[in-house]
């Protein structure tokens, strides 16, 4: 029988599930623009409506990755992985853990995103290194990954070009919050990309996607089901979202950060996280049988050096300017510095972290469009986390803007996105959960 997409509407508007065939040709369909957007939008409502079985979700998520390109990392020795994260602030664990995996054996081919909206992109926060290149060809992406053993390159334009349909409409027709809809669509991306070891870092918390941590837990467990059912090598981390996970905040800020980690100038929360996503790469890469043992081979290439210089290396093969690991001053630096102080006494009780992603955005780090262009060297460094203690008049962050008005407004938003009590508070638990396919370990 001919398919129609009038009648798979029908059929999921009534709660049905949807065949494979039935799901392949609305995914062609969408890739292709010879469905009409109306009749997409009205099957997107219908799934977030009814939801989708483990199986249709499986079935989606495939259609859209084979939509388009599925890149081939067969001709890379030993078995290549990734990391995602569903999006964060300060968030700059790539930067870290990919030199140091890589230093331990493990290839690591890594497509990256750019930042849109309150989160922060990796390809951005390159980018402010001069003369770095994130476009490379396949060819030339698999061939450096083969010699040094590590590339960060941006994503394909024909990489599951259903997926960019779908997603410009959901964002208009109220359907984003569909766990199916978010599940597929982080992992066809993921699967197209061709990595057999994937390491998701789900957040929660007041700068994540998903806020709670029940609904955290439960988007985790559904995109390792859909790349352990398509026979990839899977395991999610639940990480704290409600307050930066890095102290600096901002492009070339953040790229300083990674490199004052990789020197061992840094510990602390960035680093707990980057080495507890990193040692679950080392596990999918067959390198490492326990996390202890590969947390153990991490710190070694830490602390020996061979990350930072894992990282020189990458940067001189896509063409940056080195020296920044050397000398960080070399990296954009903002004409107004300054610092935001504390209007009261008390404890750091919670910060919210979309505001003070929207704060960067709002002063030039981030985009609110696709098109909008960046400034590198703005941003700010937090000197408190929930939980500290602080007195009136004393620095809560330090600015990084462009003129005195950014100042003005990035020192009003910080200081309503932090929220100071008399109270004593607990720090946050930076890992809830781990999540494998059918197990879940909270911690």
């Amino acid at each position: 029988m001919k398919l129609n997409i009038i009648s798979i509407i029908e059929k999921k508007k009534l709660g049905q599930a949807l065949t494979a065939e039935e799901i392949t040709f609305f995914a062609n369909g969408a890739a292709k623009h010879t469905i009409k957007d109306y009749q997409i939008a009205a099957l997107l409502m219908a799934i977030r409506l009814n939801g989708m079985t483990r199986e249709e979700t499986v079935n989606l998520t495939l259609a859209m990755a084979n939509s388009g390109e599925m890149v081939d990392l067969s001709p890379i020795p030993g078995i290549p992985t990734d990391k995602h994260s569903t999006g964060g602030v300060g968030d700059t664990t790539t930067l870290i853990l990919a030199p140091l995996v890589a230093a331990c054996g493990v290839p690591v081919a890594k497509m990256s995103g750019r930042g849109l909206g309150h989160t922060g992109g990796t390809l951005d926060k390159l980018e402010s290194i001069a003369g770095f290149r994130i476009n490379l060809s396949m060819a030339d992406f698999i061939s450096q990954v083969k010699r040094i053993g590590v590339a960060v390159i941006g994503q394909s334009e024909n990489l599951a070009p259903a997926d960019k349909a779908l997603y410009a409409l959901r964002d208009v027709t109220s359907t984003v919050d569909s766990l199916p809809l978010i599940a597929s669509s982080i992992m066809s991306k993921k699967l197209a990309s061709g990595a057999q070891g994937i390491v998701l870092d789900v957040k929660t918390g007041s700068g994540a996607i998903m806020r709670s941590l029940e609904d955290s837990i439960g988007l985790a467990q559904a995109m390792v089901r859909i790349g352990t059912d398509a026979g990839r090598r899977m395991v999610a981390l639940v990480t704290d979202m409600g307050e930066p996970l890095g102290s600096h905040v901002g492009n070339a800020l953040e790229v300083k950060e990674a490199i004052d980690v990789l020197h061992g100038r840094v510990t602390g929360p960035l680093l707990h996280v980057s080495l507890a996503l990193g040692s679950y790469m080392l596990l999918a890469g067959g390198v490492a049988q326990t996390p202890e043992q590969a947390e153990a081979m991490l710190r070694d290439a830490l602390t020996s050096g061979r990350g930072l210089a894992k990282l020189r290396e990458m940067i001189v093969e896509q063409g940056g300017d080195a020296r920044v690991c050397d000398d960080v001053t070399l990296l954009p630096q903002a004409a107004f510095i300054g610092e935001i102080t504390a209007l009261s006494t008390g404890y750091i009780h919670s910060m919210d972290t979309t505001a003070l992603g929207n704060a960067a955005q709002h002063i030039g780090a981030g985009r609110r469009e696709k098109t909008d262009r960046i400034d590198y060297s703005v941003g700010f460094v937090l000197h408190k986390r929930i939980g500290d203690y602080v007195q009136e008049g004393e620095a809560l962050a330090t600015f990084h803007c462009k003129n005195e008005s950014d100042a003005s407004d990035v020192t009003q938003i910080l200081r309503e996105a932090i929220h100071i009590s008399p109270e004593q508070t607990q720090p946050l638990k930076l890992i809830h959960a781990i999540v494998e396919a059918e197990h879940i370990v909270r911690l």
